[in-house]
């Protein structure tokens, strides 16, 4: 009795022990793993990573991680001179395929939202344009023209819609043309842009838009996202 006792109490240590370890080196990898994702054409301000199931050893051992969550704060492109900034992207990646010696990772499918925040959207636009919720899953444009020796100030309910999976476009519904000729076209030049997001892991694209309250909401998929480079030191941890 007494030598199953001593047994059970060293099964638990070493349960503690593993457990620990375990910990640590998930701890190690997803710092690592922060440091090295990659976007192409583009900057991250910060990235976040957490790797999911237990044991995290028993993954490394097979190669394959269950599930890896990545946060990307301000992620920064420009495309036609023009600044555009994702404000944050969350996803889930799966059956993250470690290879190369742990060089190289490769997830099977993700899933997750980015959002564009109005202010990053109006940094966006053509100088002097803000845009705004318009309510209803639209989005109000206003931007000034100059016709005829006078400044015109006009506002306008834009729909907003993915291209390609890669550029937003915003075009209005309506232009006031008030009899003015010229005018409409000269609103619009001002009011309709497109901006392609061309700073995304690479194997991630833009699946649906939504205008909301707080911002652009993007729907985010992927197949064979590969993250290149961040894992390369999973085997020392």
């Amino acid at each position: 009795m007494r030598a199953l006792r001593i047994l059970l109490v060293i099964v638990v240590v070493l349960g503690g022990i593993f457990i620990v370890v375990d910990r640590t080196a998930v701890y190690f990898a997803e710092s690592e793993a922060a440091g090295r994702i990659e976007v192409s054409g583009g900057t991250v301000d910060s990235t976040d990573v957490s790797i999911k199931g237990f044991p995290f050893l028993t993954q490394v051992a097979g190669s394959v991680l269950d599930q890896v969550d990545i946060k990307l704060t301000g992620i920064e492109t420009a495309a036609a001179g023009r600044r555009i900034r994702i404000s944050e992207m969350k996803a889930e990646l799966h059956d993250v395929t470690l290879a190369d010696g742990f060089a190289t990772a490769t997830a099977a499918r993700a899933t997750g939202t980015a959002t564009i925040s109005y202010e990053d959207l109006t940094h966006a636009a053509d100088d002097g344009v803000v845009v705004e919720y318009g309510g209803n899953g639209k989005v109000k444009v206003t931007g000034a023209v100059d016709i005829l020796g006078r400044t015109l100030t006009r506002s306008v309910t834009s729909t907003v819609t993915l291209v390609d999976g890669r550029t937003v476009r915003v075009h209005a519904d309506k232009v006031p043309g008030e009899g003015i000729p010229g005018l409409e076209g000269l609103v619009r030049r001002k009011t309709d842009f497109e901006r392609e997001i061309g700073a995304l892991p690479s194997g991630l694209k833009l699946q649906r838009i939504e205008p909301t309250k707080d911002g652009l909401e993007i729907s985010v998929t992927g197949s064979d996202i590969r993250l290149a480079g961040q894992m390369n030191r999973l085997q020392a941890g």
